[in-house]
Parts: structure tokens; C-alpha cells; sequence
């Protein structure tokens, strides 16, 4: 059997080990990578690090969630809610922001969005009511929206999410559309290219029936 051993004490002192530790708490920065940020930091300019803090500080002061659909804004509804352009009778649900960004650089999609903060995940203990479902179904209520397309991500928790909404809005009538294959399975829909992800909105199939 495999023991762990002791974990390694702090190597620097103060305020250079607290930054190397706040970094590390960044998603996908390592003890080695927040080392080296922290050593990039340190020896940049005072004018670059300043304009560091100051956009993460107004990012915090001025960014939010967009009252409708959860994507990022700096108003009360994002940019895209906002549109008076898009259509209202098609929603496409994702996972993040980011995916958001991803799909809106294929072009192919004009409707509206959801973002649901998440996916069904029970090994992090996220259910469904960790995510903002009940706030998509009260979307669909009134009847304006004619399909729902689900674009989680195609992995575990994406493909469970999918089914259990699938299942949810079924009974409403309304169509309801996953993006066809093509994606990379169990991979991150922001890291699909244009090209991909616009065929699997172009071939995406009806679930349920």
C-alpha cells in the first residue's frame, strides 16, 4: 500500500511563499508553475504589476452574472440577453461562461442562452440543485421557447446533466436537441474548434421522442 509521505515545508519566507501559495490556488497552476508567476512577478515592473491588480480588482468591482441566463455582464443582462437581435424561441444550455465564448465564435447559433454554473457531478457532491435549473425551467414556462439545444460538455458529468434536463423538459412539449458527435468525447466544449463545434450545431439530434 502507498503512504504519502511528510508534505514539504514552505522553501521562501513571507510574502513571496503567500503569493506562491494564493497562485497555486489558481485551476490548473501547480506548485512549479505558481513559483515561476511568482518569481515573474517579482522581477516585472511596478507600472505592470500595478495594471495587474487594478483589472483584477475592477473585474471583482464591475463584473457579475447576468440575471437571466448566468453568463458574465457588467449590467443587469449580459450583452447577448440584451440583443434585441437574437431569437427567443431557441435556448442552448452549457456549462460555464467560457462555453459561451466558444460556441459564439462559430457563428452558427443566434438564439439565447443558459448557463447552468456546472454539471451534475456526484463525487463533488454538485446535484441539481447546486445548478440553476429551476431558473431554466421557469424560462420555458410561458411557452415562447420551441427547442432547447444541450451543449454540455461531452464527458460523464456532461452526459448525465443532459439526460436528467432532457427528461425534465420533455413533458413540456418542447424540442430538445443534443450537439451531434464529432466532439471529442470527454473533453471541454472551449477547447473544440470553430469548425467542429459548428458541424455539431448543424447536426445536433432530437433526444427523447
Amino acid at each position: 500500500m502507498w503512504v504519502a509521505g511528510p508534505r514539504l515545508a514552505p522553501v521562501y519566507e513571507g510574502a513571496v511563499q503567500d503569493l506562491i501559495d494564493e497562485l497555486g490556488r489558481l485551476p490548473g497552476v501547480g506548485p512549479k508553475s505558481a513559483q515561476r508567476i511568482a518569481f515573474h512577478l517579482l522581477a516585472a515592473d511596478a507600472h505592470d504589476v500595478k495594471r495587474l491588480v487594478d483589472a483584477l480588482t475592477e473585474v471583482k468591482a464591475r463584473v457579475r452574472f447576468c440575471e437571466l441566463c448566468g453568463n458574465v455582464a457588467e449590467a443587469e443582462r449580459c450583452r447577448i440577453c440584451a440583443d434585441p437581435r437574437r431569437s427567443d424561441d431557441v435556448v442552448c444550455v452549457v456549462e460555464e461562461p467560457k462555453d459561451v465564448v466558444a460556441i459564439e465564435r462559430t457563428r452558427e447559433f443566434r438564439g439565447r442562452y443558459h448557463v447552468l454554473g456546472g454539471a451534475i457531478n456526484p463525487i463533488e457532491n454538485v446535484g441539481p440543485d447546486d445548478l440553476r435549473i429551476k431558473e431554466l425551467m421557469a424560462r420555458l414556462a410561458d411557452g415562447t421557447v420551441q427547442e432547447v439545444i444541450l451543449a454540455t460538455d461531452p464527458n460523464i458529468e456532461g452526459e448525465a446533466t443532459a439526460s436528467y434536463l432532457a427528461r425534465l423538459i420533455a413533458p413540456m412539449g418542447i424540442t430538445v436537441s443534443r450537439l451531434a458527435s464529432g466532439l471529442p468525447v470527454g473533453g471541454d466544449l472551449e477547447y473544440a474548434d470553430e469548425v467542429t463545434l459548428g458541424r455539431a450545431f448543424e447536426g445536433r439530434r432530437v433526444v427523447g421522442g
